[in-house]
């Protein structure tokens, strides 16, 4: 009896090392998935690799910034797309029906799993084809990339507004309209 005490207890113990990847690929997504649902937004940002963010929204300009300029990016970025996405995603996830995960691919420190969403709403029932892009930072992942029936969202930002701003008027003017667009946005609380 006590042998199969001490055995049940050491698989209990060792059930978190057990998880295979799709597990501890997935857990973040799920964590930000309810995070949002449930308003509670400064959560599910603290599950977004903001550095790897700003990497690839930057490019070649990230590394020309400085430190405090890069950590200010990423500060304002994450208010920003809390504030004008949330509100959004919120919104479809009030019919949410599930979400089932995939299989994921993982290189190295990095790795892709997709996603589907089934939203049932009482008029339209979707299915939607996500994907996300995440990197292993300290214990578990954190989201680089999301993209949506193959639209990545960093790559719209990068491209159609990121780069603009940058080009015609480097850090300065695009830390400055960030905090402006987040000013115009404080009626947005996040909690």
């Amino acid at each position: 009896m006590n042998r199969t005490l001490v055995t049940l207890a050491a698989l209990v113990v060792s059930l978190p090392a057990l998880a295979g990847p799709k597990e501890d690929v997935s857990k973040p997504l799920k964590v930000i998935v309810n995070s949002v649902r449930y308003g509670k937004d400064l959560a599910a940002l603290k599950l977004f690799a903001g550095e790897e963010q700003g990497k690839f929204l930057l490019g070649d300009d990230w590394a020309k910034g400085t430190d405090a300029q890069r950590k200010e990016f990423v500060e304002q970025f994450h208010l920003l797309f809390g504030k004008i996405a949330f509100p959004k995603i919120r919104t479809s996830f009030e019919n949410l029906d599930s979400v089932t995960y995939e299989d994921p691919t993982v290189t190295g420190d990095r790795a892709s799993i997709g996603s589907m969403i089934l939203i049932n709403h009482p008029l339209k029932k979707q299915e939607l084809k996500v994907k996300y892009e995440v990197v292993k930072q300290g214990a578990g992942y954190k989201v680089i990339d999301v993209s949506v029936l193959g639209d990545s969202m960093l790559t719209g930002i990068r491209d159609d507004q990121i780069r603009p701003i940058m080009k015609d008027g480097g850090w300065d003017n695009l830390l400055k309209l960030m905090k402006e667009k987040n000013a115009e946005l404080k009626g947005v609380v996040l909690k």
